[in-house]
């Protein structure tokens, strides 16, 4: 069972700072060994409510259901522009955007991916930057998901990322709901690739062309896919977008 409990919290408990990204369990730092993290992973369970105090369920936590769920979205579209090199696909429950997801996942070719870049929009903390994961590991009802920690080294060593808490990184839902239907698209090659998960803040028009040509050098890379997470609709009373709201 992976430590539910941020990461900072522990470290700081025991007067040892802020994790270091690459951290791993059995490493030592002031001289404690920190066997209790034998799992350095992102839990998925908090998965089936879209929030905290909702009951609508962002997918299916059951393996089999959901594998099913993804099996008939996908196949009720075409492959009409693979292999893709970039997709944009929404991050609402599947059962409001699910069939639409298909319709970018299916333009995915396992055969030749093997690196994802998964970018998804901060909904819980301010970011003036982008930030990375601090875990190994993305679980998911399929199957887990690797980070591929060379490029996070590499991306790291750039000085223009920060590092989200384990907390933030189970909260955040926009990076969460590709998981599964990446898991999906790549399972004929499951060991065969890994993940790269960025989480994206409110950047400046100069900090967007910073990230660009950074991510500009992978994306020219054959063997690696972007996606895109995108807000599926913002449109409606819970979000104070009506056409009442916009008559000025």
């Amino acid at each position: 069972m992976a430590v539910r409990l941020s990461e900072l919290f522990w470290f700081d408990l025991l007067g040892m700072g802020e994790i270091p990204l690459g951290f791993k369990p059995g490493m030592k730092s002031n001289g404690i060994d920190i066997n209790y993290m034998k799992n350095f992973e992102r839990l998925y369970e908090g998965a089936g409510m879209w929030l905290s105090d909702s009951h609508l369920a962002r997918y299916e936590l059951d393996g089999p259901q959901l594998n099913a769920q993804l099996e008939g979205w996908l196949s009720q579209v075409q492959s009409t522009k693979r292999p893709a090199r970039a997709i944009i696909a929404p991050h609402a429950g599947y059962t409001y955007c699910g069939s639409c997801a298909a319709h970018a996942y299916k333009q995915v070719d396992p055969s030749i991916t093997r690196r994802i870049f998964i970018l998804g929009p901060s909904h819980h903390v301010p970011l003036s930057r982008c930030a990375l994961s601090s875990v190994d590991i993305y679980r998911t009802p399929l199957y887990d998901l690797r980070i591929d920690q060379k490029i996070y080294g590499e991306l790291w060593k750039t000085g223009m990322f920060e590092r989200m808490s384990l907390q933030t990184d189970e909260d955040e839902h926009s990076i969460e709901m590709h998981l599964p239907y990446t898991a999906k698209a790549m399972e004929s090659h499951k060991d065969e690739f890994t993940i790269i998960p960025v989480l994206v803040g409110a950047l400046s028009e100069s900090k967007e062309q910073e990230f660009g040509k950074l991510f500009s050098k992978y994306l020219a890379e054959p063997s690696n896919l972007f996606v895109v997470s995108s807000d599926f609709c913002h449109w409606g009373y819970e979000y104070y977008r009506t056409i009442r709201s916009c008559i000025f």
